[in-house]
């Protein structure tokens, strides 16, 4: 009983969002990229990098080189604030399948007109983003630092679980499960 407690006093387990990356995919270049950008802008108040596309797809048009996306990263307080805002137009729900193994998560926004406070600019017409969050724990930089690197302990690693739980907890996110939501749906329909 007293390791449990000590478990949950351990400031090293406390998981935190390291950074929100805000991407918008075009697939092209020209104005419909430059709309994109100001979009990004407009949402985060960040400048916004071109990605380059790293392969040859003929059918699609597009040659390594070639801009086809935008996107930003978020980190502190930024990063929380945008969460919040963006996870007003998802209603405050995910999908588990949104989560991955170590503890990462990514949603879709169909328009940016779903996010509060934003407004229609007719100019730049209606495009949707994909929002990815990274989450850590303190003590990961063992892993990435330049002299005496080491391994992250699989007990310091940020599963699905605990992010799941962060998310519930610190963001009032409600996780639905893909087969309560089947069974629903059968419910209803008969």
């Amino acid at each position: 009983m007293s390791s449990e407690k000590n478990i949950k006093e351990n400031v090293m387990r406390d998981v935190f969002v390291e950074k929100v990356v805000v991407n918008i995919g075009v697939g092209e270049g020209g104005p419909e990229l430059e709309k994109a950008v100001k979009i990004i802008k407009l949402l985060t108040n960040k400048h916004a990098v071109k990605t380059m596309c790293k392969v040859k797809l003929p059918t699609w048009g597009i040659r390594p080189g070639i801009p086809i996306g935008c996107k930003t990263t978020l980190r502190d307080q930024d990063a929380l604030d945008f969460l919040k805002l963006t996870l007003k137009a998802k209603r405050n729900i995910l999908k588990k399948k949104s989560f991955s193994k170590e503890g990462n998560f990514s949603y879709g926004i169909h328009e940016y007109l779903d996010v509060p406070t934003i407004k229609y600019d007719p100019d730049l017409g209606i495009k949707g983003f994909d929002v990815c969050v990274n989450l850590k724990r303190k003590g990961y930089r063992v892993k990435q630092r330049k002299h005496d690197i080491s391994k992250v302990g699989k007990n310091q690693k940020v599963s699905k679980e605990d992010a799941i739980q962060f998310v519930q907890e610190k963001l009032k996110v409600v996780v639905e499960w893909l087969q309560m939501i089947v069974i629903q749906k059968k419910f209803y329909q008969n």
